[in-house]
């Protein structure tokens, strides 16, 4: 007599889970982890060692990592496997922003400090917003534009900086005995720091690679610079347009020379070491 052959898993039929639906984990799409009742939206997915991780933020802003296991999340109410939405590529390590500092997704702008940095025109201000503009928002630092220097010692006696208002100025070809850095003396002090880098125009920060030219070309001195460099370099002689030409080849710090980089680095640090915010 043959004997009857019984499948190892004795789990009634109508006990079984059936498998639950998988949903793409699309950044922004709310769920709720089934274990821990946490509810947020999706920031991001990564692979890691021990499997594919899922990283939600509450409406705190709290986030909390979860292992994507099967059937491990609520989808209005319905339980749901998430998986890696499809061409999602796996990240190897931490974002970073355009200035190199490990990125905060989902981070909320700070409110305005009182503190600030002034730098001397719109270009130097469109610069550093481009590279630093995620760290001087979680920071909660104003970046404003003088038009020109002459002006600063009034400007920063209507300022009066502070231990809780600290201010920073970033001034263009600041080089020993020159008029910019005889008004950057006059004006520095324990809430107030004047720094400089040696380049006659914050253009000139932009490394030449990265704008696809050999060098930033020399001007004869009393000519225009920036009207002097598109000449030189066969430009239509609109220097708006010829930054923004400039602007649209930074897409790190790493296009920007390191005599600028640890000169705003080092304003940023200024400004938040005060205890406003």
């Amino acid at each position: 007599m043959q004997s009857k052959r019984y499948s190892p898993d004795l789990t009634p039929p109508w006990k079984k889970q059936r498998p639950a639906p998988e949903v793409p984990a699309e950044p922004d799409l709310v769920v709720e982890e089934v274990t821990s009742g946490f509810c947020g939206a999706v920031i991001r997915c990564e692979k890691t060692a021990q499997g594919p991780t899922v990283t939600l933020e509450d409406r705190f802003g709290k986030h909390r990592v979860f292992p994507m296991e099967p059937r491990g999340f609520l989808l209005e109410g319905k339980v749901v496997t998430l998986v890696r939405p499809q061409g999602a590529p796996a990240r190897s390590g931490p974002a970073r922003t355009a200035s190199g500092s490990l990125a905060v997704p989902g981070a909320r702008a700070r409110v305005a400090r009182a503190g600030r940095i002034y730098v001397e025109g719109r270009h130097d201000a469109e610069l550093v917003e481009r590279v630093w503009g995620d760290d001087l928002r979680i920071e909660g630092v104003v970046v404003e534009y003088l038009e020109g220097i002459d002006d600063l010692p009034v400007i920063v006696r209507g300022f009066s900086p502070g231990p809780d208002a600290r201010l920073g100025v970033l001034v263009d070809h600041l080089v020993p005995g020159s008029k910019e850095s005889r008004i950057a003396a006059e004006v520095t002090g324990d809430h107030a720091l004047v720094v400089g880098h040696p380049y006659i125009d914050i253009w000139e920060a932009v490394k030449p690679s990265s704008v696809g030219i050999a060098a930033w070309p020399s001007v004869p001195h009393g000519q225009d610079w920036k009207t002097g460099v598109c000449r030189a370099l066969g430009w239509p002689e609109n220097t708006g347009a010829a930054w923004q030409r400039i602007l649209s080849c930074v897409r790190s710090y790493k296009d920007l020379e390191p005599a600028l980089l640890g000169r705003v680095e080092e304003l940023i640090d200024f400004v938040t070491a005060g205890g406003g915010g």
